[in-house]
């Protein structure tokens, strides 16, 4: 959302320096060249409002907690295109006192109004030099931040392919780990019935015995049936 604001802002930059520069070429041009010069500044300055307007709209759909420092922009904007205005307006005046005294013959004060649209002159020219530095400083800005955040992007891309793969390492340990226990509970659960029997030998031998005498005799028996 922002990006669509500063390019609206960028050419909101150029369009009110290339009206400033034309407002103060204005008084000097030739009659027939006035007129063109008046209509393709009103033109352009319909296109500046339009650029407003987009930016006043982008502005509104800016989240309330990031929305303060577009606004204040906004409201110098709105306020530079007002200055415009007014100097136009000043300019057209002063066009049309030059023809009502170039057909009138009225020589007047000539010098001192040429003068007054002199400095009127020199002042537009600097307020359209620092809106082109304005834009200019915000397009490297914009830059930079877009810069950054590539940069910010390849960071956290390693991260995740290094967790990635530590993951695939620890589930690769986890199952040495289950085959290494299952083995030994297996060893552990043979010594243990292995131990049993051992103690019950020891603590029953002749019980044990008698059982080892009874086998061959039923064994015998089989056999002598066998026999019969």
């Amino acid at each position: 959302m922002s990006s669509d604001f500063e390019g609206y802002e960028q050419d909101f930059a150029v369009l009110t320096a290339e009206i400033t520069n034309k407002i103060a070429r204005v008084p000097r041009l030739p009659p027939d060249e006035k007129k063109q010069m008046v209509a393709n500044v009103e033109k352009q300055l319909e296109e500046a409002k339009e650029l407003l307007e987009q930016m006043d709209l982008e502005v509104r759909e800016i989240p309330p907690q990031s929305r303060g420092m577009y606004s204040s922009r906004m409201r110098s904007y709105k306020q530079e295109m007002g200055k415009l205005e007014t100097d136009f307006k000043r300019s057209r005046i002063a066009y049309s006192d030059e023809v009502r005294n170039e057909l009138l013959g009225d020589d007047g004060n000539s010098s001192e109004n040429q003068r007054a649209h002199l400095l009127d002159n020199t002042g537009r020219l600097e307020r359209a030099s620092r809106r082109l530095e304005a834009g200019y400083q915000i397009a490297v800005e914009t830059e930079q931040i877009g810069q950054e955040m590539l940069e910010n992007l390849s960071h956290d891309r390693e991260k995740i392919q290094r967790a990635r793969e530590r993951l695939r390492e620890t589930d690769a340990n986890l199952g040495k780990s289950s085959r290494v226990l299952t083995g030994m509970l297996r060893r552990l659960a043979s010594l243990m019935e292995t131990k049993w029997l051992q103690q019950i030998q020891v603590q029953h031998p002749h019980t044990t015995q008698s059982r080892r005498l009874r086998i061959p005799s039923k064994t015998s028996e089989i056999h002598s049936t066998r026999l019969i």
